[in-house]
């Protein structure tokens, strides 16, 4: 059978009138595939990670699991594609990203999963013995990144970054550690969380055919999209003033009250990501399985995929499970499809993911 894929692109206003300066409207595209199981619907936004203030439809469906990506002057398939197994909703949100307007690896817990970023670059070999320790000692990555955020470093803080940029040099990913680096290439990508004083920014080997497509004016209209307050599409905005100290409020009583309510979560990870290590969110879910009283029904094991092994995870109560990516960088999707895809069909299926047995 043919490839089938139902599309539609549209404007949803949000606001009339005066607020905040004039009316809101958020994009939205969705995205209906010819699947056994037609009635499975996926909502999937990027205003966050990897933003803050990320397009849903440059990031997500074009760059992620999206069904097609933008090649020359046209489109080019993704046999990995999410809709294959759900129909997907991609939401531009808040107003001011991507096409939305307004005129005017999960971030759990800040402390944890900030302070295991020093641990990872350490265990990757990307800092040495002696950092990782006055890291640990006299600045950690929760103090640098609320520093950072008021535009002010202590003595000690600056001492632990300018070792940290030493080491790691210039030519590393901080999303992707194993990732080459293309060194003349233009980067939309904003990596705000990563920023840092006297951090010398690496333009990454991210597509800009994507820019190019979706600032295409036939492509524009096609999707009904319209520029406005902005001069040109871009995957992440700068126009929204972000208060960063919400990155403080934790995410995961949320993902205790959907356990709670009966809803199946699945917190993955790519563990090649140093900018939201594995190691933290593994440690928090860990403990949140505790806290609720759930008891381990998956024990911590490797899961499998065309032979090889996509990850590691663990089931609690089978209603909360965790599990990594093998070989995934900050959007899994991107770097690892396939895996990403087998996880996502076994989440959906209510199935755990693959051992050896299921695998062969």
């Amino acid at each position: 059978m043919g490839m089938y894929c139902k599309l539609v692109v549209g404007m949803i206003r949000v606001t009339h009138g005066e607020v905040c300066g004039g009316a809101k409207a958020l994009l939205l595209e969705g995205m209906k595939w010819r699947v056994g199981n037609g009635s499975d619907i996926m909502v999937w936004s990027d205003a966050w990670l990897p933003g803050p203030g990320c397009s849903s439809i440059g990031a997500g469906a074009f760059s992620e699991h999206g069904p097609f990506s933008p090649s020359g002057n046209g489109l080019i398939k993704n046999e990995f594609s999410w809709n294959k197994e759900a129909n997907m909703l991609y939401l531009e949100s808040p107003a001011g990203v991507g096409f939305s307007y307004s005129i005017g690896n999960p971030l759990l817990e800040f402390n944890n999963d900030f302070n295991s970023r020093a641990e990872y670059l350490w265990s990757h070999g990307l800092i040495s013995d002696a950092t990782y320790e006055i890291s640990e000692k006299i600045c950690n990555y929760s103090q640098i990144r609320r520093q950072s955020q008021k535009g002010f470093f202590s003595a000690p803080c600056k001492l632990v970054i300018s070792q940290i940029n030493s080491e790691i040099g210039k030519f590393i990913d901080s999303y992707d550690v194993t990732l080459d680096v293309c060194l003349h290439s233009v980067s939309q990508q904003a990596h705000v969380l990563n920023q840092m004083m006297d951090e010398e920014k690496i333009d990454v080997c991210l597509d800009d055919e994507t820019t190019q497509y979706l600032n295409r004016k036939d492509v524009q209209k096609a999707m009904h999209a319209h520029l406005i307050g902005v001069t040109q599409w871009a995957t992440c905005s700068n126009v929204l003033n972000y208060h960063m100290d919400d990155l403080e409020v934790p995410t995961l009583p949320l993902l205790g009250t959907f356990t709670k309510s009966g809803v199946r979560v699945l917190i993955y990870s790519g563990d090649q990501d140093s900018v939201v290590p594995f190691i933290g969110s593994r440690t928090l879910i860990n403990g949140l399985a505790k806290e609720l009283g759930l008891n381990t029904t998956v024990p911590y094991r490797t899961w499998l995929t065309n032979r090889q092994v996509g990850g590691w995870t663990q089931v609690y109560g089978d209603i909360l499970a965790y599990a990594t990516i093998r070989g995934a960088s900050h959007e899994a999707p991107l770097s690892q499809p396939a895996r990403s895809l087998v996880l996502f069909r076994s989440f959906l299926d209510g199935k755990p993911l693959p051992d050896v047995s299921l695998a062969q």
